[in-house]
């Protein structure tokens, strides 16, 4: 099955993320805002075990402000509502869910940004189509992180939660 394990910050203001995704995230409508911790991967880890590993390394981890605010974009065509505060919050997070029975999952041919998706662009006229609609975008959007989740992603890219670790 396939996994992934994020953030999904629930903002008072996420309806203008979602105004965004939907004109640019084929993902809209199949899963939440979020932001990854870890990408995507193939695995028939057991959940008791993945959720036991999710527990060991968020151990000590206290809740944490985050801020995401402008959206640009990336080579591979994506645009992402930036992290402005707790970025190093986040890659902790991201290096500390890579260690042990995940290390193996870990993709070092790309450095983590952590961000947020709202569009996912099939070539460079549609990419500047976005970025010029989005020019104006400067909603700013605050939360305090205070739980991780797994997912598993179905084959229509739908989005179960298999389970939710709260940071103590």
């Amino acid at each position: 099955m396939q996994r992934a394990i994020h953030i999904f910050p629930e903002f008072e203001n996420k309806h203008l993320i979602e105004q965004v995704r939907k004109k640019f995230d084929p993902l809209y409508g199949l899963v939440p805002p979020h932001i990854t911790l870890v990408f995507p991967f193939e695995s028939e880890i057991p959940t008791s075990r993945l959720e036991q590993h999710v527990r060991d390394t968020l151990v000590n981890v206290c809740p944490f402000p985050i801020q995401l605010k402008g959206i640009t974009a990336t080579l591979d065509k994506h645009l992402f509502l930036n992290v402005k505060k707790g970025n190093d919050n986040i890659i902790e997070l991201h290096e500390r869910l890579y260690s042990g029975l995940l290390s193996g999952f870990m993709n070092r041919r790309f450095t983590y940004t952590p961000h947020l998706t709202v569009g996912r662009l099939n070539d460079e006229t549609e990419l500047q189509t976005a970025l010029d609609d989005t020019e104006s975008f400067e909603a700013c959007f605050n939360i305090v992180v205070n739980k991780v989740a797994s997912e598993i992603i179905e084959s229509n890219g739908d989005s179960t939660i298999e389970f939710i670790i709260s940071l103590s």
